[in-house]
């Protein structure tokens, strides 16, 4: 058992906590508050390969694993938690689900895109009647001679209106019940037919573009289904299993950036002549704060390092989201009480992180839904024990 990441994975920590720190938290909240997709720093990320970690270099990706990506994020979680949703978006979901589930001939179109940032990639699961529920979703894909047609409405997308491609989940076996017969396409987003809806005007992970995908007799080639046929719930749950980790990651990068701003701050701020830090109420704040951001990283690494060995991993990368997630919006809280009245200003940045870290409790599962999930494997587990 090792807690310590190796030279090569320090290296990668290190330059993107430097490149987070110059390049991407300086103009956090100028992307906050206009709510623009920052392509700048995406097409940097994308050159230096944070775009493509977990693919292997002979399709253009970085061929890192689940561990040096989940250092990644933290880092650029706690300099900018939407930048650090694209980051995740683009990686965990899209590109690795047609790395996963694709042919050869489909990764070599489209992965050396993604990879290197060429295209940011999407990824269409939830619906206006599919969230949790993924099961039920309506979108249809009808076969047609040599094309599959397309037709519904995916909502909640990042990268909606700024992708070029997107794997979407659709049912073209509609005589089969709920999960059963919901099929993957990878669907270009240029495609007739296809258009991206209303922008969404969300609370936090504003730099980050979310928007309704919308299908309308949207054709395309039969090969572009992604694996067999009905498969394509089994698969999504699979890109989950590896995209909760991601959550997780970017959950905890959000949580140590409101804790380093506490720390900064607790020192140098006085009150009735005494800094903060020097009261036992502030100092009791501060341990627990980084108590749980400490839980939050140990449950994050154990699910990558245990994804990294081919393991099942889809208790622990749900133990790990599901509290990640909840401890982010619980620390950057008590971040803004520290600052006291600056906290509540957009000054610091503390407030953007409580509204950013809101999310990774309802996207990619909801905290409700981790639980679930976690209670059906601790139970599965506990059955083969009696």
């Amino acid at each position: 058992m090792d807690f310590d990441l190796n030279e090569e994975q320090l290296a990668i920590r290190d330059m993107v906590r430097e490149l987070a720190r110059k390049e991407i938290a300086p103009h956090g909240r100028k992307w906050d508050e206009a709510e623009t997709f920052p392509k700048e720093i995406f097409a940097k990320l994308g050159e230096l390969g944070m775009l493509g970690i977990l693919i292997p270099e002979e399709y253009g990706g970085a061929g890192l694993g689940y561990v040096e990506y989940v250092a990644i994020l933290e880092e650029i979680g706690a300099a900018d938690g939407g930048v650090g949703l694209g980051v995740a978006a683009h990686n965990s979901l899209c590109t690795n689900h047609i790395f996963t589930f694709g042919s050869e001939e489909q990764r070599k179109t489209y992965l050396p895109r993604l990879a290197t940032g060429q295209w940011m990639g999407a990824w269409g699961l939830t619906e206006p009647q599919a969230g949790s529920d993924a099961g039920g979703t309506r979108t249809t894909a009808r076969r047609d001679g040599d094309l599959w047609v397309l037709n519904g409405q995916k909502t909640f997308i990042t990268h909606a209106s700024v992708g070029k491609v997107a794997v979407v989940m659709a049912r073209s076996q509609p005589e089969k019940e709920k999960h059963h017969g919901i099929s993957a396409f990878i669907v270009p987003l240029d495609t007739e037919g296809v258009e991206a809806g209303k922008k969404e005007a969300k609370l936090g992970m504003r730099s980050s573009d979310t928007a309704t995908l919308i299908l309308e007799d949207c054709r395309i080639p039969a090969d572009h289904l992604l694996g067999e046929e009905g498969d394509g719930f089994i698969q999504a749950m699979k890109i989950l299993d590896g995209g909760r980790i991601s959550i997780a990651a970017l959950a905890l990068g959000i949580a140590r950036g409101a804790l380093d701003q506490a720390l900064a701050y607790a020192p140098v701020r006085e009150q009735f002549g005494k800094p903060l830090s020097a009261y036992q109420m502030i100092r009791a704040k501060l341990a627990d704060m980084g108590t749980m951001v400490e839980a939050a990283r140990l449950l994050t690494y154990k699910a990558a390092f245990l994804k990294d060995r081919g393991q099942t991993v889809t208790r622990e990368s749900s133990m790990a989201k599901v509290y990640a997630s909840e401890i982010a919006v619980k620390v950057a809280e008590e971040a803004i009480q520290i600052l006291g009245g600056y906290g509540y200003t957009r000054d610091y940045p503390v407030e953007r992180a409580w509204r950013d870290a809101k999310l990774c409790t309802i996207g990619e599962g909801t905290s409700e839904v981790q639980r679930l999930v976690i209670a059906r494997e601790l139970l599965r587990g506990a059955q083969g024990t009696v």
